[in-house]
């Protein structure tokens, strides 16, 4: 279970509650006319599941991998890192995650030095299937690990991409096993599609219950229970002029992917241009508490008030290492945190952090994890999705389209052309 609570500042005025009932019905809209498919993604992909249980089941390179390389950048990757960091501890024995989602060579030469080609199944995830970062990786892994897709090798690679895509054709060519991204799932939105179910699922994560609880927050949403959500989109939509950052404060290492994954999905949804042809959008921050606390709580109290900050924690670690009750010669404050587990003492910590920002009538709130598990997990990734669409709607943007992606890329490639001439 997730509870959330709005703490200070979030007072609806009469802007807000005129465009709550608008925003939802717009979000209902999407859902039904298929503009944005996500909605459909906790009951779609069970289907996902069934499949790849099925193929791994039959499959020797995947019954004798211990490592799943993803090669993808942005949407294609992170939700699938997000989920993989609340979890990991959770799963010992699962298969070993490797993420190939920057082109930098340092980085690209360790994480080839850390694969064993016969020990490893490489899954390809681009949804255009021409994302030139990722088909550059992709050629180095080929090349590095000498894969032969005409032979053995083929059984080893897995693309997930668009029907129909270059990839997909490529896919077909060589006979790889291939996995679909609706049309109507956004990149960024596609954590719970095959982008993030097929390989959490081939690395032995429980994913019918992470869709199970993205699928009972959908449910709640769209039978009216989980107001709070259009409530906090309605301050930030109109208040995104004196707040224009949210700051995600995650107290506990096992956000650190989530907060990447949600900065992507707002900047990339959010900064547009609106039906009036004002710039507009929200700056999302991510920090882990309690490392960023000791810089960023000095920002926030006595920096400019242009932030909402909302917390993440976890009430209960699932485990109950202890400070001992050591003592340090000339540190005897330091006895006040004998006895306490490090879970209380990170939430003391969150809780005190939380108190002192929202006396200083911030607009504050949080969400309070009951334990770090697959069904929370989902709902989590669903309830931002909603609330992304939700500012969206309530900004008078299109939440989903991409217009810079395009013309950046092909830009990338004009470069790269005139680079090659020189060489």
């Amino acid at each position: 279970m997730i509870t959330y609570e709005m703490k200070s500042g979030w007072i609806p005025g009469d802007e807000e509650n005129e465009l709550i009932s608008e925003a939802i019905g717009k979000v209902i809209e999407e859902r039904e006319s298929a503009k944005a498919g996500y909605f459909n993604l906790p009951d779609d992909s069970k289907m996902i599941v069934t499949e790849v249980n099925a193929y791994a089941a039959s499959s020797k390179p995947i019954k004798n991998s211990d490592t799943i390389a993803v090669i993808g950048v942005g949407g294609a990757s992170l939700g699938t890192q997000a989920i993989e960091g609340m979890l990991r501890h959770k799963y010992p024995n699962a298969k070993r995650m490797i993420f190939f989602e920057n082109p930098d060579p340092i980085r690209l030469s360790e994480k080839f030095s850390m694969i064993r080609k016969e020990k490893t199944i490489f899954l390809i995830v681009s949804k255009s299937g021409t994302t030139i970062e990722t088909m550059a990786m992709f050629k180095a892994v080929i090349g590095h690990f000498d894969l032969d897709l005409k032979n053995d090798d083929c059984e080893r690679v897995i693309a997930i991409t668009d029907d129909g895509s270059p990839l997909c054709r490529f896919a077909d060519h060589f006979g790889l096993k291939t996995y679909t991204i609706p049309r109507n799932v956004k990149g960024r939105f596609s954590t719970l599609s095959a982008a993030g179910i097929v390989p959490l699922a081939l690395a032995g994560y429980d994913t019918c219950s992470l869709l199970q609880g993205a699928s009972k927050m959908v449910r709640r949403f769209f039978e009216g229970n989980e107001e709070h959500i259009a409530l906090k989109a309605a301050f930030m939509a109109t208040h995104n002029g004196s707040y224009p950052m949210n700051l995600l404060f995650g107290y506990s290492n096992a956000f650190f992917s989530f907060n990447r994954w949600y900065k992507q999905l707002w900047a990339e949804s959010l900064g547009k241009i609106d039906r009036c042809g004002n710039r507009t959008g929200l700056t999302p921050m991510g920090q882990i508490g309690t490392v960023d606390q000791h810089s960023i709580l000095q920002l926030i109290m006595q920096g400019p008030r242009d932030k909402t900050v909302t917390f993440m924690k976890v009430k209960d670690f699932e485990n109950d290492m202890k400070i001992p009750k050591v003592s340090l010669e000339m540190l005897p404050g330091s006895n006040i945190v004998s006895g306490f587990t490090f879970g209380e003492l990170i939430d003391i910590e969150c809780d005190t952090v939380c108190e002192m920002i929202s006396k200083e009538e911030i607009p504050t709130d949080t969400i309070t994890f009951d334990y770090l598990g697959e069904e929370n997990a989902g709902e989590i990734i669903v309830y931002f999705q909603l609330l992304t669409s939700l500012i969206g709607n309530m900004l008078y943007i299109d939440t989903y389209e991409q217009p810079i992606d395009e013309p950046a890329e092909r830009q990338i490639i004009e470069k790269l052309k005139q680079g090659k001439e020189i060489k």
